[in-house]
């Protein structure tokens, strides 16, 4: 989350002496991240990174707060500035200008306030300027306040028109599924289930909460009385609703990560305070003030020891309490155990005592921790190491031509089988499942580069998921492949190649499964496991191919076992055959070999129509074969291959 911070505002909070480059250099070093300083005409303006676990310096007086802390670590003096909004204002938890029925699953915190006889109008100079360099268009006085105070404080501030609510009622509920509202900026949304929303006595829809106020009761040139409504939500309703409409509002990212239910009563008297100065408004003494849950303080008790020996210095107790202090921690010693208190503002990051460890270390500057550059020999990788054997068999693909995608593990329903796992918060119904196979990813990845005549292969290597009852899925490590504009036997022999090169010695059985032409499919077996399967798909006549990468490195062998070179050579001949249609080739190869033990090898080398040329080695350890020897076993071939397969030899 990126804030735009003017200087002048952030010093109203913290009186230091350091110079605006001094404040971004050493928040940088230990806190929120400044990307860069930009001069205006009202003055300088940070830009300040907050990561999202941070939520409390997502502000003016956030920042403020970590400077405080900060700063006097390199020498410069710092003093923050109380937000505390003293006032005579009672906080109850019913009054007589509002009804309301109030969902507390919903919103934590509900607090509002009437405010009359104001007077809109444009808003003082210095505030227009502080909203404009903040990155945020003054409007008038009323909606500048909710804007500055969420500004000043993170706490997002919203009001109503009290007149248009209808008998002064409101239900803060769950949407239903078809609900429709029109928000500030005269967009209609059709709701689903379980957005937050507010009606009226009329039941209509006068709020989309923590995203944008309705239409119904906005303010305008006429209002008289306005409703001044500070709150918090339930995240994860926050989130689902912005992410579902597509909406993302300033205040729906602060809620949906979430904020301090505790900082409303300091929201809701500081926008009093504004209004009654820029409006010339009267509030009511009573406010709303519905909490049934209020913050219950967090303790977490630390040795000094773990201190120390996690940090790997010497830290004195008082340097402890001194950086702890600033950042509203009220931390003490009881003899050598640190007690810390958490405040509310850091109850969602701040849950073990490494967490308290981490933010000695920061404020401390781990630029200042020690470091010991490793010495000895860098170890090699770990061959038996999964990762190893991935990297091995990628290389593999890569030289045969390969190119490696990453796709999406999440897709559609008929993306995938019937018992595979949904999401319980889709984002689309393109990425509703978990994938149970590669296969259909790949094909869309052809199908975007549908252009491409010339054959290319693409080969991803990723997890697929099989459910399991009662429990998470099994996440299992797959390759798979597929190749496009290219001739099944040159697919086939380069996965024939890529399992030579691993040592795995493979048989191919003909299946048949659905999404492959019949007949043209086998699956891949070592030892009798099935491994993997390659075959066509129906879908654009593709050659698809998937591995268990986990058989796969059980089966490969990374030694192979030598054998000496043969003291006599070989004699080398090519037989052309004619066979019947559909005849596998593989089979007509395998028998070949079995026909004698001095056959060495065998090579189907070209294909002429029904012909088939065969590259047959000869080879016999102890001596030289003469010709008539081979002729004997070549006339023991053709007459196994007759009678098997009906082939006849050419010339």
């Amino acid at each position: 989350m990126d804030l735009l911070i003017p200087d002048n505002w952030l010093r109203e909070f913290i009186k230091t002496n350091a110079t605006n480059k001094e404040i971004a250099k050493y928040l940088s070093l230990c806190g929120p991240s400044v990307e860069k300083i930009t001069k205006t005409e009202s003055g300088d303006v940070y830009s300040i990174e907050v990561t999202t676990n941070r939520m409390d310096t997502a502000s003016i007086y956030g920042i403020a707060r970590e400077a405080s802390a900060i700063l006097p670590r390199f020498n410069k003096k710092a003093k923050l500035a109380s937000l505390e909004a003293k006032s005579n204002y009672k906080f109850v938890s019913k009054v007589k200008y509002l009804n309301t029925d109030i969902d507390s699953r919903l919103c934590s915190r509900f607090t509002a306030v009437l405010i009359k006889n104001v007077k809109l109008s444009q808003s003082p100079l210095i505030v227009k300027e502080k909203l404009t360099a903040s990155g945020i268009r003054p409007i008038n006085n009323v909606i500048d306040i909710s804007n500055y105070i969420m500004l000043e404080m993170g706490q997002p501030v919203h009001t109503f028109d009290y007149n248009k609510i209808e008998r002064h009622l409101m239900v803060l509920r769950e949407s239903q599924k078809g609900e429709e509202i029109v928000t500030l900026d005269d967009q209609s949304y059709t709701l689903s289930e379980g957005d937050i929303v507010i009606e009226d006595a009329s039941e209509r829809l006068i709020d989309l909460c923590g995203i944008m106020g309705g239409k119904l009761s906005a303010v305008d040139e006429n209002t008289k009385n306005v409703l001044l409504f500070v709150q918090n939500y339930n995240p994860s309703y926050i989130r689902k609703t912005s992410m579902g409409l597509a909406k993302r509002s300033e205040a729906a990212m602060l809620f949906e990560k979430g904020i301090d239910s505790e900082e409303v009563k300091t929201g809701i008297l500081r926008g009093i305070e504004m209004f009654i100065k820029l409006t010339k408004g009267i509030p009511e003494n009573e406010i709303l003030d519905i909490y049934p849950n209020p913050y219950k303080e967090k303790v977490i008790k630390v040795s000094l020891e773990e201190i120390n020996k996690k940090l790997g210095i010497e830290m004195p107790k008082k340097a402890i309490l001194d950086i702890l202090d600033p950042l509203g921690f009220a931390p003490s010693w009881e003899k050598n155990i640190l007690k810390v208190c958490i405040p509310s503002f850091r109850a969602n990051d701040i849950n073990i005592s490494e967490d308290i460890i981490e933010e000695i270390a920061r404020i401390y500057g781990y630029h200042n921790l020690p470091s010991v550059i490793m010495s000895g020999v860098i170890p090699d990788k770990t061959k038996d190491s999964p990762f190893f054997f991935e990297d091995k068999v990628k290389n593999i693909l890569k030289g045969y031509g390969g190119c490696e995608i990453y796709t999406l593990s999440l897709v559609s329903k008929e993306k995938t089988s019937e018992d595979s796992l949904r999401l319980g918060n889709p984002l689309g119904s393109g990425s509703e499942y978990l994938r149970t196979s590669p296969m259909h990813s790949l094909v869309d990845a052809v199908k975007e580069n549908a252009r491409e005549k010339e054959a290319y292969h693409l080969f991803e290597m990723a997890n697929i998921y099989i459910p399991k009852s009662n429990d998470l899925p099994e996440e299992k490590m797959t390759l798979a492949g597929i190749f496009a504009n290219t001739e099944f036997r040159e697919s086939k022999g380069i996965i024939e190649s890529l399992l030579s090169e691993l040592n795995i010695k493979a048989e191919y059985i003909q299946e048949e499964l659905k999404d492959f032409i019949p007949g043209q499919r086998v699956v891949i077996k070592i030892n009798g496991k099935t491994v993997g399967q390659l075959g066509n798909l129906e879908d654009g006549n593709l050659i698809y191919y998937e591995f268990d990468m986990d058989m796969l490195n059980k089966s490969s062998i990374n030694i192979k076992k030598y054998t000496s070179i043969p003291q006599y050579p070989p004699q080398i001949e090519d037989i052309t055959l004619s066979f019947p249609e559909k005849t596998k080739m593989g089979e007509v190869i395998t028998q070949i070999k079995l026909t004698n033990k001095l056959i060495e090898n065998v090579e189907l080398k070209d294909i002429f129509k029904d012909n088939y040329t065969f590259r047959i080695w000869y080879q016999d350890p102890s001596k030289n074969l003469n010709d008539s020897e081979v002729e004997e076993i070549r006339k023991k071939i053709i007459g196994e291959i007759k009678r098997k397969f009906g082939g006849t030899i050419k010339g």
